[in-house]
Order: structure tokens, then sequence, then C-alpha cells
């Protein structure tokens, strides 16, 4: 599966933005969705992840509360709805995909497929 990532941009500290991830090739269906960030000098995190059908969802403790993943399948897209940004979410973000959801577990090394990634900017 091919993977593009966009809607990222300039945002002020307390907005919002809302990322999106747009599939081609095999339906996004068959894959959970896993949204990783990579802020300048750091490694690249995990932000949250979702199951095939978006039932099950898991998000790290920096953005529990305030991001939620969500996906439409018959688009073929998933999405990383982001709320309350803080200037420490400023990152490049990337969606991914794998074959089979991990929860808690999720590591980088499960997905497969990744986007091209987009950049979010929080001023303070």
């Amino acid at each position: 599966v091919q993977l593009q990532a966009y809607g990222g941009g300039l945002v002020q500290a307390g907005g919002s933005l809302r990322l999106s991830c747009q599939a081609s090739g095999p339906p996004l269906g068959y894959y959970a969705i896993g949204w990783f960030r990579q802020a300048p000098g750091k490694e690249r995190e995990l932000v949250g992840a979702a199951n095939s059908d978006g039932e099950y969802t898991y998000y790290s403790e920096s953005v529990k509360g305030r991001f939620t993943i969500s996906r439409d399948n018959a688009k073929n897209t998933g999405y990383l709805q982001m709320n309350s940004l803080k200037p420490e979410d400023t990152a490049v973000y990337y969606c991914a995909a794998s074959s089979f959801y991990s929860g808690r577990n999720t590591k980088e090394r499960d997905f497969g497929s990744w986007g091209q990634g987009t950049q979010v900017t929080v001023s303070s």
C-alpha cells in the first residue's frame, strides 16, 4: 500500500490541525495504521495507532486526550485530529500501515509502508 500524508502547517499553541493519510493500492481497511512524529534532533516516536476498522486505538501519553486517530476505509483515508496543540508537538508527522495491530506494544518496525511526512509547526 502507498501512503501520502498531508494537512500539516503552522498553527498557534492551543489550536487544532487535522492530518490525513491517503492510501492507494490495496484497501486501507486491510491494515492497522500508525502515526509517528520526528522532531529536530530527536528520534522518531509513536503518536498512536488504530486497528483495521478503528475500533481499537492506542495513544502515547504525550498526546492522550488531545489527539484522535480515525479512519474512513470507504475513502481509503486515515486521520489524525490534533487539538490543544503545544510547541512541543512541532515535528514531521508520518503515517504508516501495518498488517497487524499491537496496541501498547506497537513498534516502528511493525510498519512496512510509510507516507512521506508532513510538517507541523506550533508557535508559542
